[in-house]
């Protein structure tokens, strides 16, 4: 088996259709992660985690998280890896993913907290098979529902530590339409505060 699983996780990067940006890592700081982690740099998660402060995704849509960077939480701040809870990323509008078993004992699977219907969704997806989809196309079509016209800009031009909100929210039939809704760039522990009570 490959000592590290960094180089399936680059070709992937390498051949994305959309711009993937890989942060830098503090390497004492991505150590330290990853022995929190309690996994190895040969799963994708100990990969992404050792080798990176983190990746964005899709102009920024998508922030997959690593060892941190000043502007970007790392992958175990906001988790409870002893309780087999791990946030492993958010996007733009405050919806996060976590990678946490379904039911005890089963394997951990890739869960996302969906902002058009406030609810944990199973991807029924393990974290490697999860990202390599994010990373070769999946998500334009997994977010078709939750984008508008000149997203793009938008989402490049927040920050890390910033998100955007929306209103009225996409759970309502007002705020179906992003086209048709306000949009605010805020803080982005505000934003996943507000729309599902996580703290980063």
């Amino acid at each position: 088996m490959a000592e590290s699983a960094w180089d399936e996780i680059i070709e992937c990067v390498g051949a994305a259709p959309y711009p993937v940006q890989v942060l830098p890592a503090d390497p004492s700081r991505a150590r330290e992660c990853l022995a929190r982690l309690e996994i190895s740099e040969r799963s994708w998660l100990g990969a992404v985690t050792l080798n990176s402060g983190g990746l964005t995704i899709d102009h920024g849509w998508l922030r997959v998280l690593g060892s941190g960077t000043d502007l970007q939480t790392d992958v175990v701040s906001a988790s409870k890896p002893e309780q087999g809870l791990v946030l492993v990323a958010y996007d733009v509008l405050g919806g996060h993913f976590t990678w946490t078993a379904a039911e005890p004992g089963a394997p951990p699977t890739i869960h996302y907290f969906a902002l058009d219907t406030l609810e944990y969704e199973d991807l029924e997806r393990g974290y490697a098979d999860w990202l390599h989809a994010m990373l070769s196309g999946a998500m334009t079509e997994f977010y078709s529902s939750l984008r508008w016209t000149g997203w793009e800009a938008e989402s490049a031009a927040a920050r890390l530590d910033q998100g955007i909100h929306v209103f009225p929210p996409p759970s309502t039939v007002e705020g179906k339409d992003l086209n048709h809704v306000s949009r605010d760039v805020i803080p982005l522990k505000e934003l996943l505060e507000f729309n599902s009570g996580i703290e980063i």
